[in-house]
C-alpha cells in the first residue's frame, strides 16, 4: 500500500526532507555557537571590568593591536589633554538613541607617549560642517580611568571611512589614523573614558557593555533542532494519511461498482 512513495511527487518530497534535516541541524549548531560566544564574551567583559585598573602603557604601545582578551580592560592614564587636536567622531548614538558625535582627544602621557581618549557623546552641531559645542577639558595633569578598546576599522565595524569630511571630524576611532594627523606615535587602541565624570554630565560618558544578557540564541538552536526532528515525523504522518485516503477511495470505488452491478434475473 506504500508503493505511491515511489511516485515522482513523493520522491521529490522525500528529497526535500533529506535536504531540510541536515540544514536545520546545522542552523541549530550555528545558533549554539553564537550562544557560546555570547557567554564567553560576557565572562570576558565581567572579568575585565572588575579587574584592578592598570596603566594603559602596560597593555599597549604604538602600532599594537589590542587582543580580544584585553577588550574592556580597566586602565588608567596620567598626563594632559591635547585640546588643540581634539576631533569628533560622526554618527554616534547616545544612551537615549539620539544621534550625535563622540569626542576624541589625544592624551599626552606623563613619561612620554600619546593615547586617544573617547570622552563620550555630545549632540552634533546644527550645521553638519561645523564643529559642535564641546565642553573644555581640565587643565594641567589629570588621571583618567576607562576601558581599553581596540581600534575601529571598516571591516570590523561596518562604518564607511569617508575621506571628504569637514576639518576635525572623523568616522572611525583609529590610532594609526590619528598618528598620521598628529605626526607622532599613538598607542594602539583607545580609552573609553569612565572617570573623572564631566561637569553637567557633558560629554555623556559611554555606558559599560552589557555582561548579563545572553540573547535568544540557545532558544533558536533548540527550535531549529525541533524543526529537524519534525520533518521525518511530518513525512510519516503525510504518508499514513495518503495511505488511508487511498484505501478509503478504493473502498468507495468498490462499493460503487457493486451497486452498479445488475441483479441476476429471477426464474
Amino acid at each position: 500500500m506504500y508503493r505511491f512513495l515511489l511516485t515522482r511527487q513523493w520522491l521529490i518530497l522525500a528529497l526535500i526532507a533529506l535536504v531540510l534535516i541536515p540544514t536545520m541541524v546545522e542552523l541549530g549548531f550555528w545558533q549554539l555557537h553564537r550562544h557560546e560566544h555570547k557567554v564567553a564574551q560576557n565572562a570576558l567583559i565581567s572579568q575585565n571590568l572588575k579587574a584592578k585598573p592598570v596603566p594603559v602603557a602596560g597593555l599597549t604601545s604604538p602600532g599594537h593591536v589590542v587582543p580580544r582578551s584585553d577588550y574592556w580592560r580597566a586602565v588608567t592614564a596620567t598626563g594632559t589633554y591635547d585640546e588643540k587636536h581634539e576631533v569628533v567622531v560622526r554618527r554616534r548614538t547616545a544612551t537615549d538613541g539620539s544621534i550625535g558625535v563622540h569626542v576624541l582627544i589625544p592624551f599626552d602621557l606623563k613619561g612620554g607617549g600619546t593615547v586617544m581618549i573617547n570622552r563620550g557623546w555630545v549632540p552634533s552641531a546644527a550645521d553638519q560642517h561645523a564643529f559642535p559645542d564641546v565642553p573644555a577639558v581640565p587643565k594641567g595633569e589629570v588621571t583618567v580611568t576607562g576601558r581599553l578598546k581596540a581600534d575601529e576599522t571598516t571591516s570590523a565595524s561596518g562604518i564607511k571611512d569617508l575621506s571628504d569630511l569637514p576639518d576635525r571630524q572623523v568616522m572611525l576611532i583609529n590610532s594609526a589614523q590619528q598618528a598620521k594627523l598628529l605626526s607622532r606615535p599613538v598607542l594602539g587602541g583607545y580609552i573609553e573614558q569612565t572617570g573623572p565624570e564631566p561637569k553637567a554630565d557633558s560629554p555623556e560618558l559611554i555606558e559599560a557593555p552589557d555582561d548579563s544578557s545572553i540573547g535568544p540564541h540557545m532558544a533558536y538552536a533548540v527550535q531549529w533542532w525541533l524543526f529537524a526532528a519534525g520533518v521525518p515525523v511530518g513525512y510519516v504522518v503525510l504518508a499514513r494519511r495518503e495511505k488511508r485516503d487511498r484505501l478509503a477511495a478504493a473502498a468507495e470505488a468498490a462499493g460503487q461498482a457493486d451497486a452498479a452491478e445488475p441483479e441476476p434475473a429471477k426464474a
